[in-house]
């Protein structure tokens, strides 16, 4: 799954409220979404972003 930028900028860290980016995925999809701020790490599961700080691992 492509996660289209607009949704990349409204998107935000549960725990500590920073902006999240796309990583791993082959080609242009995005496997986890990551926090630019605590560096927890978030999975994209049936393209859709699990945002739960439970289910979230450090990187």
């Amino acid at each position: 799954m492509k996660i289209d930028d607009w949704l990349l900028e409204i998107l935000a860290c549960p725990a500590c409220k920073s902006p999240l980016r796309a990583e791993g995925g082959a080609g242009d999809e995005a496997g986890e979404l990551a926090c630019t701020g605590c560096g927890l790490v978030y999975p994209v599961r049936d393209d859709i972003p699990v945002l739960l700080v439970d289910e979230a691992r450090k990187s």
